[in-house]
């Protein structure tokens, strides 16, 4: 075992229209789905019809072995059902309304879904536009296409304000609206089948009620309001409600517990954790899908360190308020501890039966560690490194000027730390002048957005959508559909095993001429294994 694993990430963007703050939400991030969607397929000088495949998705299937009837389900958890998300038909009408494309586009077939040759998934979910990457294999690449999303919505933002056509748009890598709203960043993972998921749930909760104090991005406000003036290290911390549960939502529990594994269902889960705040730094986000990689292999292995707490959601909420990373936290057999003592437990737990295993490994504990310590020793340190260390400290040189926590100009810096805009965005300034660490470069993660994992099946769905666009019927994450122009008859194919359909195990079948060869040889393949 090892850091490495099927794993990818989604980021729901904030969205304004500045010109137009009684903007549609929808409207704007249907505006976002298309204005990419026009861009790659100019690119490629063809366009792709292909809709999202929905046939394998189970929003309501719940990992403790139940699942929800429909009718009984909230509106937001009917991910399965096109029309149910933000109906295509209500977005066209109101986009005609708004005049918004009206010299370019016909609206009767507005784009809500397009999947990218990248192999990522860019969509409307719910009100507002969501990049879900491809599947990479380790955590630097999760870190690498996660970013491959913000330069994407930096592409259309620039467009749009471009355009003469087009509403000016900002978007805004953040989780709340500090009006009682929040939207996710949430992280997926591959794990076995085979571990029970009581044993997933003990090993987790602990964990992710305290490592936001390496993962979080910071935000002005305590309260899902933002009520109480003050400043805390998590974006998503308090509007978690409970430990364990289906919802995404609403009630949004630590644990999410949707069955959903867009692969082998037999041999695989994918874990949906909806607890990590929206990254923008690289550090940040290797410390989040890198540490979470190693505790599931802790879990999966039966060596995770045994930690109760008294109250896990309770303990996420002072952790993220803890600006001093001193506060107790109650344990259920009636002790205490601080966040950093668990996050120790959890990473002497990872040397001791992971280091050696592989450099990318080990890369991620050294990284643990000398984080873990800095945050002990030398908070500011990291604010080179860190997102919320990095916010907190351009903050705390306002604050010392006599500015409080509740005047609206540290409201305004908190959000332009995650204005998505290289030249507008305070995180990317802090970049440019050297004052933050970067993994990639903007030239690799550019390449990113255009190119998918090649360790992956993402490779062989971005080769269809850039190869044979025209060709494609549906696309999801484990199925592609296609048909010949001339012909009736559809074909199917299969990738249940997110490891496999690689660069390497594909590269002479992509000599054929058409999408549908590639199926049915990729099909006889299956068939003789």
């Amino acid at each position: 075992m090892s850091v490495r694993r099927i794993m990818g990430a989604e980021t729901e963007f904030g969205v304004l229209a500045p010109g137009n703050l009684s903007a549609n939400p929808t409207v704007l991030s249907a505006q976002v789905v298309s204005t990419y969607d026009s861009l790659f397929h100019a690119e490629l000088q063809a366009h792709s019809t292909a809709e999202w495949g929905y046939s394998s998705e189970s929003p309501l299937s719940d990992s403790r072995g139940t699942e929800i009837p429909e009718k009984d389900a909230h509106v937001t958890q009917l991910t399965h059902q096109a029309n149910v998300l933000t109906s295509e038909q209500i977005a066209a009408e109101a986009l005609q309304d708004s005049g918004l494309y009206a010299e370019r586009l016909n609206w009767d077939a507005v784009t809500m879904n397009s999947i990218l040759p990248n192999g990522a998934r860019l969509y409307v979910d719910h009100a507002h536009p969501e990049y879900s990457s491809p599947e990479v294999a380790s955590p630097m690449d999760a870190v690498k296409w996660d970013a491959a999303g913000d330069w994407i919505a930096a592409q259309v933002v620039q467009r749009s304000a471009d355009s003469p056509v087009l509403e000016t748009i900002n978007l805004y890598k953040n989780n709340t609206d500090s009006k009682g709203q929040s939207y996710g960043s949430h992280e997926n993972y591959q794990m076995s089948r085979d571990t029970d998921f009581d044993d997933v749930i003990q090993g987790l909760l602990p964990f992710f009620a305290t490592r936001i104090i390496m993962t979080g991005a910071g935000r002005v406000g305590i309260g899902t309001k933002g009520e109480t003036a003050g400043f805390q290290i998590s974006q998503r911390a308090d509007f978690f409600e409970r430990e364990v549960g289906l919802e995404t939502t609403i009630r949004r529990p630590l644990i999410n517990t949707r069955d959903e594994p867009h692969a082998d269902s037999e041999r695989f889960r994918r874990l949906h954790v909806i607890t990590g705040d929206a990254n923008l730094s690289h550090v940040s986000n290797l410390l989040k899908f890198g540490t979470t990689s190693l505790v599931l292999a802790l879990i999966e292995k039966g060596v995770a360190p045994h930690i109760v707490l008294a109250d896990p959601v309770h303990a996420m909420h002072t952790v993220s308020h803890d600006l001093t990373l001193s506060e107790k936290i109650a344990l259920s057999s009636g002790g205490e501890v601080t966040a950093l003592q668990i996050q120790r437990e959890y990473l002497e737990a990872a040397e001791e039966y992971f280091s050696g295993v592989d450099e990318e490994t080990d890369q991620v504990i050294s990284l643990w560690n000398e984080v873990l310590d800095a945050l002990e020793t030398n908070l500011f340190s990291l604010a080179n490194r860190l997102d919320w260390v990095a916010k907190y400290s351009l903050m705390r040189q306002y604050v010392a000027q006599g500015i409080g926590w509740d005047n609206p100009k540290l409201a305004a810096l908190d959000i332009q730390y995650s204005d998505i805009r290289p030249q507008k965005g305070l995180y990317f300034k802090l970049v440019e002048l050297g004052r933050m660490q970067i993994l990639f470069s903007p030239e690799e993660i550019a390449d990113a957005a255009r190119h998918a994992p090649e360790n992956t099946r993402a490779y062989l769905r971005g080769e269809f959508i850039k190869r044979w666009p025209e060709e494609l019927i549906s696309v999801n994450w484990d199925t592609v559909v296609a048909r010949n122009q001339l012909q009736t008859e559809v074909h199917r194919l299969t990738m249940d095993n997110p490891s496999a359909f690689t660069a390497e195990q594909t590269q002479q079948v992509l000599n054929s001429p058409t999408a549908v060869e590639v199926i049915e040889s990729l099909n006889n393949v299956q068939k003789e294994k």
